[in-house]
């Protein structure tokens, strides 16, 4: 199969769809990879290290979706991409549908074949895909509302694990899952006083057993999030459903009630986000204010630290990416049921039902 790998060209987004280790296995497969000209460079793959494992370098964006029959990238298409997709082209990257219905008229006009990492699941129900990015979007979202929380950004002026004689910051993350508790891990590692909400209560007393014991669990209720937004310093969003948009967990009366100068980082920004004020935004102007909170929603936090998050990224992608390849689409996702619920949208067709709801297009 010929495979390409263009440069991502969403705003500040540094990632690239496979590190040259990923383009060895696929040409060792027989496959041939091809790869935009200094695609992998703000990863710090350069071009020459893709020529050795085996890769074919092209100049332009246009000539690697020409002559690809698999897209693999990081993040969906933007408006630029559109129409240099082709019918029965299978793209193979995030895409997050739910939350864009013009990005899913787009693909369902495009005819390609788009099979989402974030939807792909393992035998345990698991989404292994999206969990080495959850990884690091939710430890950085701690860094992310740390250094927000400072004066001069407009934070309330808190250093989050206080010092001697003084407390510690209070942060409260929303989901119990793996966001959550990275955000929990980094959070309880500064010494910040951790508040962990979650309605599943193996979650919660999984977090209770494993996190250190500046975490308190809780189980997560509108009556709970309305007391404890009042009385802490930093939120974190990490809720996620499945292929769906994020339920509105933070209102947007709750922010009056907030401390001044708190902060809000919503990592479910991808799914439309879980507080109502949620807007996507980009490194390059992360954060609004809305009532005197500091909101950060960048749609694409892993974007930031690229050389960890490519390498984590093609870890989980290239045992998939070589059997789409080795099969072809439709026999691999036949042999691979986690797989095949990847399949978001087939030749104009919308198959995961989540994206159907999301639009009400069902009636």
């Amino acid at each position: 199969m010929k495979i390409g790998i263009p440069k991502e060209i969403k705003n500040n987004e540094s990632r690239v769809g496979m590190t040259p280790g990923g383009v060895f296995e696929l040409v060792k497969n027989n496959h041939e990879v091809f790869v935009q000209s200094t695609a992998g460079d703000n990863s710090g793959f350069i071009d020459e290290t893709y020529i050795e494992a085996g890769a074919t370098i092209l100049d332009t964006i246009e000539e690697v979706y020409a002559i690809a029959e698999m897209i693999v990238k990081v993040k969906e298409p933007i408006e630029e991409e559109y129409s240099l997709i082709k019918k029965g082209q299978i793209v193979f990257t995030y895409f997050h549908f739910a939350s864009s219905e013009p990005l899913t008229k787009a693909m369902i006009a495009s005819g390609a074949v788009c099979i989402a990492y974030e939807t792909v699941e393992d035998r345990d129900g698991g989404l292994p895909l999206l969990t080495p990015m959850s990884e690091v979007a939710g430890r950085m979202s701690i860094q992310q509302g740390a250094k927000y929380l400072e004066k001069p950004v407009k934070g309330r002026g808190l250093l989050l694990g206080g010092v001697p004689g003084v407390p510690p910051g209070k942060v409260l993350i929303l989901g119990a899952g793996v966001v959550g508790m990275q955000a929990a891990k980094m959070a309880s590692g500064l010494g910040a006083q951790v508040t962990i909400l979650d309605v599943d209560m193996k979650r919660l007393r999984y977090a209770n057993d494993v996190l250190p014991n500046n975490c308190t669990t809780l189980f997560s209720n509108e009556y709970n999030i309305r007391e404890f937004v009042q009385t802490h310093d930093l939120i974190i969003g990490g809720v996620l459903l499945k292929g769906k948009k994020a339920p509105n967990l933070i209102t947007r009366d709750m922010l009056k009630t907030m401390k001044s100068g708190a902060v809000i980082v919503d990592v479910a920004v991808d799914q439309g986000g879980c507080v109502e004020t949620t807007r996507p935004t980009t490194h390059e102007d992360p954060i609004y204010i809305i009532d005197e909170i500091v909101h950060y929603s960048v749609a694409n936090m892993p974007g930031a630290v690229p050389y960890t998050s490519t390498i984590a990224l093609t870890n989980v992608t290239t045992a998939y990416a070589i059997k789409i390849a080795n099969l072809g689409w439709k026999k691999a996702l036949a042999s691979d049921p986690g797989l095949q619920k990847g399949l978001n949208i087939s030749e104009g067709e919308v198959v995961y039902k989540e994206i159907i709801e999301a639009f009400d297009w069902a009636s």
